[in-house]
């Protein structure tokens, strides 16, 4: 009889000891839930309290400061605020850098999944996952010593243009693009290959008109990623841009970004002046294109398990 109830008693204390462990793994995840939820919210409420202080305290006009091609904040008879040649200047190296990783990366990742032997992939997965690790000061610095001197000297300009900024942020993008599309390659279902072959199709046909299709969600997703991460790089690109004032008008043109320019000027702004509360301004912009970003992702993400 002793030994039933204590083994009662030892049933019963498991399972008291299981639901407070359940109970306290429950708190700590929505503790974490709240804090990152709050975390987010309370940086989009400031940075958009900042950013829209330009234009509500300061009378800056938001219509000038998106189209404006002028700026000159420090002219105290006539300051000038138009950012149009660094929104350019960001669309442009992000756009520019999308368009040579992507076709690389998808190339790279099918390469790996679909060509190559394990040991190739073995291979190469280690060296693309050392490149995400790269510091981007590193990129910037190698950039500024070989990239700058090399188009300098062989291609015309000062070398400081938007073809630097453009490769610089194609080979940091690059890691990104093929390390999510070799999972999307890799995550198709092999009836999908096994039905082609059986059909009579080869391995390009397959891989063109069956894989690449299959996994088209995923794939735009990875490109929609490397963008995100090209568009909010700041130092890479502000050590081979050349972090000028003037709208490019070839690849060969020093430019400048949204984020070059707010690191670059920022430390020299007085908290709360009106050329501090345009670079907040910026940032906002950046916000906002974070989210159109992540929404992008989103709606790839709805047609993927459509």
């Amino acid at each position: 009889m002793e030994k039933l109830v204590s083994a009662k008693e030892r049933l019963l204390k498991s399972g008291n000891n299981r639901m407070d462990g359940e109970l306290r793994g429950k708190i700590i995840v929505i503790l974490c839930a709240v804090i990152m939820i709050s975390a987010t919210i309370a940086i989009t409420i400031f940075l958009g309290v900042k950013g829209l202080q330009s234009f509500i305290k300061n009378g800056v006009s938001l219509i000038e400061f998106i189209t404006s091609k002028n700026w000159n904040p420090t002219n105290q008879a006539n300051p000038e605020y138009g950012t149009f040649p660094f929104i350019f200047g960001s669309f442009a190296v992000t756009f520019l850098s999308a368009l040579v990783a992507a076709p690389l990366g998808i190339g790279g990742a099918i390469f790996m999944t679909e060509i190559a032997p394990s040991w190739g992939r073995k291979i190469l997965q280690p060296v693309i996952e050392l490149l995400v690790g790269i510091p981007s000061v590193v990129y910037g610095f190698i950039g500024l010593t070989v990239l700058v001197p090399f188009i300098r000297e062989n291609v015309g300009g000062l070398g400081f243009s938007l073809l630097s900024g453009t490769i610089v942020l194609s080979v940091m993008i690059l890691p990104t693009v093929t390390t999510i599309a070799t999972d999307s390659m890799s995550s198709l279902p092999k009836t999908l290959r096994e039905g082609s072959y059986a059909l009579g199709a080869t391995r390009w046909q397959t891989i063109r008109k069956v894989l690449i299709p299959a996994a088209l969600p995923t794939l735009l997703t990875a490109i929609v990623l490397g963008m995100a991460r090209a568009f909010g790089e700041a130092l890479a690109v502000q050590m081979v841009i050349g972090n000028v004032k003037n709208l490019p008008s070839s690849l060969l043109d020093a430019s400048a970004t949204l984020t070059t320019i707010i690191t670059l000027n920022m430390g020299h702004t007085t908290y709360g002046s009106v050329e501090n509360n345009t670079l907040w301004s910026m940032g906002l912009i950046l916000l906002v294109m974070s989210f159109a970003f992540i929404l992008l992702i989103r709606y790839l993400s709805s047609r993927r398990k459509m």
